[in-house]
């Protein structure tokens, strides 16, 4: 006899914590699961950033088993919304769907966020293609658009000498030689501990302010409640295998921290600070970064290493594959002119963005003219 699937909906964040177990299962078993859907990144996003009474977990369970889980919370305001837990910090959003029971647990899903969302609009940013909620988004029966969203580089999931082989002749030669410098200047790479965790973080977060200092940073990234969160969720993402953190060090003083995020078939480097004197001795923090990274892809079925939202140019440098973010709107009948409201929103900051970039430079700066 078939084991029959049920549902529920979380609204507390107690009830959340207790589900990590579980949760942590399900995500072994969804095969599209980035990093910022892993149990430990998304309740700590919440103690930072949740407010209450906004928590939607919608599961659903075969017997005691969890097999389907999209983390939500409700955005009150002209528009309400039901959105994905994890935010700007977040690079990709997504559900859980084990892989195993994928039809019947997307149906199920499917069904409980279109009662859950009653009066809301459920829209899912950040999605990368090929996600998990692709299977609601194609059983959903309502209203439902697909648009662009942010932009991803990728790369082949590799060690760095078959990335450097990608590259044209006089590319592979500039990047041995950064090799090389890195090396004569001393660079040694330690892998953290669990117990350092906590001390290599905070490092990380001061060694950032100090590269940025003077120019445009994500002030976000400065704030007490991103490191926070940085240290709770990461932490358990060591213990675990699923993330690294990595300190350089030279001439016994620790001169760079970065954090490399893991999931089944995707790594990718979420954070970095580095001291001003690494550029200073002409080192290539971004070579020495994407190095350390590198050495953390070749394991399991790793397919992907993601350079994550954003087309900075020195990202072009090692010809990665362009992958565009999906946003997924869904609505049922009564709510379908919120998704309007929303893409006419959408569309029109877009055509301003579009604007402002034409615009000729101010006098002695680079933005646009005011």
């Amino acid at each position: 006899m078939t084991t029959a699937y049920t549902t529920e909906i979380v609204t507390e964040a107690p009830a959340f914590a207790e589900l990590a177990p579980q949760w942590g299962r399900l995500y072994e078993r969804c095969g599209a699961a980035t990093p910022f859907q892993n149990h430990a990144w998304l309740h700590s996003w919440w103690l930072s950033y949740g407010r209450p009474g906004r928590l939607r977990l919608v599961l659903v369970r075969e017997g005691a088993e969890l097999v389907a889980a999209a983390p939500l919370m409700l955005r009150r305001g002209p528009v309400p919304t039901l959105v994905p837990l994890g935010g700007v910090i977040s690079d990709y959003g997504d559900v859980l769907i084990d892989d195993e029971r994928a039809d019947r647990a997307a149906a199920a899903l499917t069904e409980a966020l279109s009662a859950a969302a009653r009066t809301a609009l459920i829209d899912f940013r950040e999605v990368r293609p090929g996600g998990a909620v692709e299977h609601v988004y194609d059983r959903w029966t309502g209203p439902r658009r697909r648009v662009r969203d942010s932009l991803c580089l990728e790369l082949p999931a590799a060690p760095m000498d078959a990335l450097v082989s990608r590259l044209p002749s006089r590319g592979a030669q500039r990047v041995r030689a950064k090799l090389r410098r890195l090396k004569s200047l001393g660079v040694e790479r330690h892998v953290v501990r669990p117990d350092e965790v906590t001390a290599a973080l905070r490092r990380l977060v001061e060694l950032h302010r100090l590269q940025w200092q003077g120019r445009k940073v994500t002030t976000e990234h400065l704030r007490t409640r991103f490191c926070e969160h940085l240290v709770r969720s990461v932490e358990p993402m060591v213990r675990s295998g699923d993330a690294v953190v990595t300190e350089f060090r030279l001439g016994g003083d620790v001169v760079a921290v970065d954090v490399t995020l893991r999931s089944r078939r995707l790594v990718g480097g979420y954070l970095y600070g580095a001291h001003p004197s690494l550029r200073e001795r002409k080192a290539d923090v971004a070579v020495m970064l994407l190095d350390a990274c590198a050495e953390h892809t070749g394991t399991g079925d790793l397919g992907t290493l993601s350079l994550l939202r954003g087309n900075e140019p020195y990202k072009h440098h090692w010809r990665p594959r362009p992958v565009v973010n999906q946003r997924l709107l869904l609505a049922r009948r009564r709510t379908a002119p919120l998704m309007s409201a929303v893409l006419w929103g959408t569309v029109a900051r877009r055509s301003g963005k579009d604007v402002l970039r034409r615009l000729p430079p101010r006098p002695g700066g680079r933005g646009p003219a005011s």
